[in-house]
């Protein structure tokens, strides 16, 4: 069965940078697409990044672009999220997610049960 388990979230200081890896299995992760998606506290989901299966194609929402790099091993079968200059509105449960065509939603796809990052002083 697919599974996807989202590692290297934490505490980090305004300013400061995490990467996140993702770790996938149960399907030919090659062949996908893969995304991070964000929710903080009392807000929506948040489409964070998209890569396609080569590394080709990629999308960053406005939000995080220029601050945030999103990469893709196929070889070891992760998926990777690097923060940089993070902000305390940044501050959000992490998904990785293989996302189905439709609207956003964690009953669609399959997702990761999320990594928690939190940036504060």
């Amino acid at each position: 069965q697919v599974q996807l388990v989202e590692s290297g979230g934490g505490l980090v200081q305004p300013g400061g940078s995490l990467r996140l890896a993702c770790a996938a299995s149960g399907f030919t992760f090659s062949n996908y697409g893969m995304s991070w998606v964000r929710q903080a506290p009392g807000k929506g989901l948040e489409l964070v990044s998209n890569i396609d299966s080569s590394a080709f194609s990629l999308y960053y929402a406005d939000s995080v672009k220029g601050r945030f790099t999103i990469s893709r091993d196929n070889a070891k079968n992760t998926l990777y999220l690097q923060m940089t200059s993070l902000k305390p509105e940044d501050t959000a449960v992490y998904y990785c997610a293989k996302l189905s065509p439709g609207p956003l939603s964690r009953n669609s796809g399959y997702w990761g049960r999320g990594t928690q990052v939190t940036v504060s002083s």
